[in-house]
């Protein structure tokens, strides 16, 4: 039996394309707000100040929670630190 190759993790454990696609784009906005959040060496309760969530919030995003994240919630988080998203979308390989 040949092994089933993925391009990424979420093509693997999601259901359909779409649901991965999604996924994928929440771990990216997540982990812009990690890196965002490490460079300015904030504590996740100043963090929570600045993104306008909850502590238990951060937390969760800093444990990659994905799950638990709306691109729309973490598109929201990302202007409050003041960063802008810029989309590009490309045809799938």
């Amino acid at each position: 039996m040949k092994a089933k190759r993925f391009a990424s993790v979420w093509d693997a454990i999601e259901e359909t394309p779409g649901e991965a696609e999604n996924m994928k784009l929440r771990a990216k906005l997540m982990r812009v707000i990690i890196d965002t959040i490490a460079r300015e060496g904030l504590s996740q309760a100043q963090a929570a100040k600045l993104l306008g969530v909850t502590q238990p919030r951060v937390s969760d995003l800093v444990r990659g929670k994905t799950d638990l994240f709306s691109v729309d919630t973490l598109v929201n988080m990302l202007a409050a630190a003041g960063l802008r998203v810029d989309l590009k979308i490309a045809r799938q390989r």
